[in-house]
C-alpha cells in the first residue's frame, strides 16, 4: 500500500534527493563520491524509500543499476516536486526583494520620545526592504490597539503589557520608567525631597491614568489624592503643568520639561514603577510577507 498518504517531511525530501542523485549518476558508486556519504547510508536510504512506497525503485548488483518503471516514474516525480520546492523559494525571496502592499500599525501614545527608538528603525529598515510599501500609523489607547489586531484592523501594535490576552501573541521591546512629577508653578516644586514624606503627597491633587493599569502601577497611585483623570500620557502632562497637580509620567516623556526646568521628580526613589512594552500580533493570522519583514528588523534592533 502507498505510505506517502501523510504529509510530506523532510526526512524523505531529503531520501528523494538522494535518490534524484543516484539515477542521475548511475549508481549507487558514483553516488558515493558526489552526496560524500557511504554506499551503506545510500542502501539503506533507498531500501526506506522502497518501504514507504510499496515497491522496488531500481535493480542493483553484479548486472549493474537500473530502474524499474515505477523507478522511472518515481524521478520523473521527484523532479518536479524538488522544482516546485525551488520555484517556491526563488519567489519567497522575490517577493522580499519587492514588498508591495500595507502595514497597518497601532502605537501607544508618546513613545517617539523613546531614547531605544527600536520601532523607529524597525520601521525604517522595511522601508529599506520594500520602498513601495505604505505604513499606515494609528496612535490609539492601548485597548484600541488590541482591539484592531484580534479584529484584523491592524497587523501589529504597539502596547504595555497591562495584561495578556489568549489571542495575541507578544514579542517583548522594552522597559519604560515612570516618575511622580511636578511643575515648576506647583508647591512641591521648591521643596527638598527629604522634607516629603509620602502622607504629605495627600494634601496635594493628583492626577490618574483613565486607562488599565497592573496591580503593581496601581499601588503607586493608590494613596494620591485623585481630582482628575487623562486618557493618555499627553493629557497627563497637561495638568502637571497648569501647576495645580501631581502625576506619574513616563521619563522620556518629561525629559524635555525637565532640561528646561520646568518639571522635577518627587521621591523618585520611592515613587516609580516599570512598565513593559511589547510588540503584538494576532494568534493564527495569516502569513503576511511584511509584517514577517517588520517583526524581523523589530529582532534586529536588540
Amino acid at each position: 500500500m502507498n505510505q506517502f498518504q501523510s504529509q510530506v517531511s523532510d526526512a524523505d525530501l531529503r531520501v528523494l534527493r538522494i535518490y534524484r542523485t543516484v539515477v542521475e549518476c548511475g549508481g549507487f558508486s558514483a553516488a558515493e563520491v558526489e552526496l560524500n556519504i557511504s554506499r551503506a547510508a545510500i542502501s539503506i536510504a533507498i531500501s526506506d524509500l522502497e518501504t514507504r512506497l510499496g515497491f522496488r525503485l531500481c535493480q542493483r548488483g553484479r548486472s549493474g543499476f537500473s530502474l524499474t518503471n515505477e523507478g522511472s516514474q518515481v524521478y520523473d516525480f521527484t523532479l518536479q516536486l524538488l522544482s516546485s520546492i525551488e520555484d517556491f523559494r526563488t519567489n519567497i525571496n522575490a517577493l522580499h526583494q519587492h514588498l508591495k502592499g500595507e502595514l497597518n500599525i497601532g502605537i501607544t501614545d508618546n513613545l517617539v520620545t523613546l531614547p531605544h527608538t527600536r520601532i523607529t528603525r524597525a520601521l525604517a529598515g522595511l522601508k529599506d526592504k520594500g520602498p513601495q510599501v505604505a505604513i499606515n500609523i494609528r496612535m490609539i489607547p492601548p485597548t484600541d490597539v488590541e482591539r484592531g489586531v484580534l479584529d484584523g484592523r491592524l497587523h501589529v501594535g504597539i502596547v504595555p503589557d497591562l495584561k495578556i490576552l489568549s489571542g495575541l501573541d507578544y514579542h517583548h521591546l522594552y522597559e519604560e520608567e515612570s516618575k511622580l512629577y511636578c511643575s515648576d508653578t506647583h508647591p512641591l516644586f521648591s521643596v527638598a525631597d527629604n522634607k516629603i514624606s509620602k502622607a504629605k503627597l495627600k494634601e496635594f491633587d493628583a492626577v490618574l491614568p483613565a486607562y488599565a493599569q497592573t496591580p503593581e502601577i496601581k499601588a503607586q497611585h493608590q494613596p494620591l489624592t485623585t481630582s482628575a483623570t487623562a486618557t493618555d500620557r499627553e493629557g497627563i502632562a497637561f495638568l502637571i503643568l497648569t501647576g495645580r497637580y501631581i502625576g506619574f509620567l513616563p521619563d522620556h516623556v518629561a525629559a524635555h520639561w525637565i532640561r528646561d526646568g520646568r518639571m522635577r521628580p518627587i521621591l523618585p526613589e520611592e515613587c516609580h514603577y516599570i512598565t513593559q512594552f511589547s510588540a503584538i500580533t494576532r494568534k493564527g493570522a495569516r502569513a503576511n510577507l511584511i509584517l514577517e519583514t517588520f517583526l524581523d528588523e523589530l529582532e534586529k534592533t536588540q
